[in-house]
């Protein structure tokens, strides 16, 4: 008999995290979402919920617990600076002390995981654009540093245990990444802006909107997130998933208002500290180790998701 691949996501109620749950229950398997719903959200995984082959475990990571998965997906940690920033060390303590539980569990089970780390652990890059080699610029005492540095510590961990145990490791840098079920209270650039042309408030762009973003529609991610976990033993990465088109903010902003139709004013405000001013990442390694690339251009995906903030605020 066939059994089902039991793969666990940890943040799988979280923006990313709900859409890998759902690619992966597509694909056959039996998936645990694990949540303490501190960012992610139950109306994330509502569509999923009947699913016979989907259970949720409201926990926090920081505490162990055993589940008996083939894969792990590390996805849990606050994600954007309104939320990391909320609560410093609850941030680091999942980044470190919430992997460290993470690998424990996997080397008991002898299971592959993978990490799910950012472009944040390059800082403000003096390099561009970034390439998996390069070390970074990251402020270690500055306001972003929980996370800057507990993903830099989550790496070198995942990495220790690689050396030490022979444990079957992945590790997925990831660069800006938009799409339906962001949640709109979070500051991210892409949702600041849908949600205030939608709602006619001004855009606030940061800075004098020169700045560059690149944004990688969510579907393209999670395959990437899928093929890096697919990949062979001998792949650990780190390996930038992102979307290397970029932008400046200035244009995504005048992309929005084209969307939303919408006639609000663009706002100027000062740059806040460690912002970094380019991104964009070399995603030279995805493409030879996984036969990966984006697919989606910004203007549909942006379109895509333009339409899911003018539902949830026309409460639908």
């Amino acid at each position: 008999m066939h059994h089902k691949k039991r793969i666990l996501v940890t943040g799988g109620a979280g923006f990313v995290g709900s859409h890998l749950c759902g690619r992966l229950l597509e694909k056959g398997a039996k998936v645990l979402c694990v949540d303490n719903f501190h960012t992610g959200s139950e109306k994330n995984i509502l569509h999923l919920a009947d699913n016979p082959d989907f259970d949720v475990l409201r926990h926090d990571i920081t505490q162990p617990f055993f589940w008996e998965a083939h894969q792990i997906y590390n996805l849990a940690c606050p994600a954007s600076p309104v939320h990391y920033q909320e609560d410093p060390i609850r941030t680091t303590r999942t980044n470190v002390i919430g992997s460290m539980n993470m690998l424990d569990l996997a080397l008991k089970l002898g299971a592959r995981i993978l990490q799910a780390s950012t472009s944040e652990v390059y800082g403000d890059p003096e390099t561009h654009p970034q390439a998996e080699s390069y070390r970074g610029a990251v402020n270690c005492i500055g306001p972003r540093a929980c996370y800057d540095e507990g993903k830099r510590v989550a790496e070198s961990l995942f990495f220790d245990y690689f050396r030490q145990h022979g444990l079957k490791i992945k590790v997925a840098r990831i660069f800006n990444t938009y799409g339906p079920r962001m949640d709109s209270k979070d500051g991210r650039v892409v949702s600041n802006f849908i949600v205030q042309a939608l709602t006619g408030q001004p855009i606030t762009i940061y800075g004098d909107g020169s700045q560059t973003r690149s944004f990688c529609f969510v579907d393209d991610l999670v395959e990437g997130l899928i093929r890096l976990m697919e990949s062979d033993d001998s792949i650990t990465g780190p390996v930038n998933l992102g979307n290397p088109g970029e932008f400046t903010i200035q244009e995504l902003a005048r992309l929005v208002l084209r969307f939303t139709d919408s006639d609000s004013t663009l706002c100027f405000m000062p740059l806040p500290q460690d912002d970094p001013k380019r991104r964009r990442p070399a995603i030279d390694m995805a493409k030879k180790l996984l036969g990966w690339e984006p697919l989606v251009p910004l203007e549909d995906g942006l379109k895509k998701t333009v339409e899911y903030f003018s539902g949830i605020l026309k409460g639908e």
